[in-house]
C-alpha cells in the first residue's frame, strides 16, 4: 500500500501536483465551509463557471489567465449586487441570469478561434499535473489571505449566517461581511481553477465541507475536517490518477464527492443500528423499567 503512493509522487511533477492540490484544497475547504452553511453553493457555482469568459479573453488576448479570471469574478459580483439593490428580484434570480451569461459568452469566445480548442479541456477541467511554481506561490499567497480573512471575519460571518438583522444589532456590519465573503470565494475559484478546472472547483467547494457538516457541527472544527478530507482527496485522486491513467483533477474532484456518499451511507447505518439498539433496550426493559423476564 505504501509503495501504492511513493510510486505516485515519485517524479517532481506529480510532487507539485500534490503541493497544488493541498493548496486548493484547503482554501475551498476553508471557504466552501461558509458556502454550505450560509447555502451559498449556487452563487459558489455560478462563480465557478462565471470566470470562464475572462480566461478565455486573456488566453485570446495573451494575458495572464489569472488575470482575466479575476476579472470575471469581479464582474460577477458586481453585477449580482446590482441587480440585488437595483430590482425587487431575489438574488437567485440575479445569479442565475449572470450564470447563464458570462457562461454563455465564455462559450462563444471559446469556439470562435480555431486554436483555442485545445486548451477548452484545460479551461474546463484544469491541469493538476501542469502546476507550475508560479501558480503554487500565487495559491500559497491566496490560502494565506484566506486563511486571514476567516479569522478575523469569523464572527461577523457566524452572525450574519445565523440572523442578519441581528448581525446588524451588534454591529457586525453584515453587508460588509457578505462581500468580504463573497471576495473570499472569488479569490478561491480564481487561485484554483487552474488546478481543478471552472467546472471542477465548485466541487471542492462543496463536497468537502459537506462531507464534514455530516460528522460534526462546530465551525472552526468541521472546517479542520474538511480540509483533512480535501486532502485526502487530493492524496487519494492523484495516486489513482496515476496508476490507473485517469484524468488528474477529475479523479481528485470525484474521490471528493465520493467522500461524501460513503460518510452519508456510514452515517445512515450507524444511526439505523444505534435506534434498533435503543428499541430493544426499551422493550426489554418493559414499561415498568424492570427488564422482562423472557421465558
Amino acid at each position: 500500500m505504501i509503495d501504492f503512493f511513493l510510486d505516485a509522487f515519485g517524479s517532481q511533477i506529480t510532487r507539485r501536483a500534490l503541493v497544488g492540490g493541498l493548496l486548493a484544497a484547503t482554501m475551498t475547504s476553508l471557504i466552501g465551509t461558509w458556502v454550505v452553511i450560509r447555502g451559498l453553493a449556487f452563487f459558489g457555482d455560478a462563480m465557478a463557471h462565471g470566470v470562464l469568459p475572462g480566461i478565455a479573453l486573456a488566453a485570446v488576448w495573451g494575458f495572464d489567465l489569472t488575470l482575466g479570471a479575476a476579472a470575471s469574478a469581479i464582474v460577477m459580483v458586481f453585477g449580482i449586487n446590482l441587480v440585488h439593490r437595483t430590482t425587487k428580484l431575489s438574488d437567485d434570480t440575479g445569479i442565475g441570469l449572470l450564470f447563464v451569461g458570462m457562461l454563455a459568452l465564455g462559450v462563444v469566445i471559446i469556439s470562435r478561434p480555431n486554436s483555442f480548442a485545445g486548451d477548452l479541456n484545460g479551461f474546463l477541467f484544469g491541469d493538476v499535473l501542469g502546476v507550475r511554481r508560479g501558480e503554487l506561490v500565487l495559491g500559497s499567497i491566496a490560502l494565506i489571505v484566506t486563511v486571514i480573512g476567516v479569522i478575523v471575519g469569523h464572527r461577523a460571518f457566524l452572525a450574519l449566517s445565523i440572523d442578519a438583522d441581528k448581525a446588524a444589532t451588534l454591529g457586525l456590519r453584515p453587508g460588509l461581511a457578505h462581500v468580504a465573503m463573497l471576495f473570499l470565494l472569488s479569490l478561491t475559484v480564481v487561485s484554483s481553477f487552474r488546478v481543478v478546472g471552472t467546472l471542477l472547483v465548485f466541487g471542492f467547494l462543496v463536497a468537502p465541507p459537506a462531507t464534514a457538516v455530516l460528522l460534526v457541527r462546530r465551525v472552526p472544527v468541521v472546517m479542520g475536517v474538511a480540509v483533512v478530507f480535501g486532502w485526502l482527496a487530493v492524496v487519494v485522486g492523484l495516486a489513482i490518477s496515476y496508476h490507473a491513467s485517469t484524468a488528474a483533477s477529475a479523479t481528485v474532484a470525484g474521490i471528493a464527492v465520493a467522500q461524501f456518499f460513503v460518510v452519508l451511507i456510514a452515517s445512515e447505518v450507524v444511526r439505523s443500528l444505534s435506534g434498533r439498539r435503543r428499541h430493544e433496550l426499551r422493550a426489554s426493559v418493559g414499561d415498568t423499567g424492570v427488564p422482562a423476564v423472557r421465558a
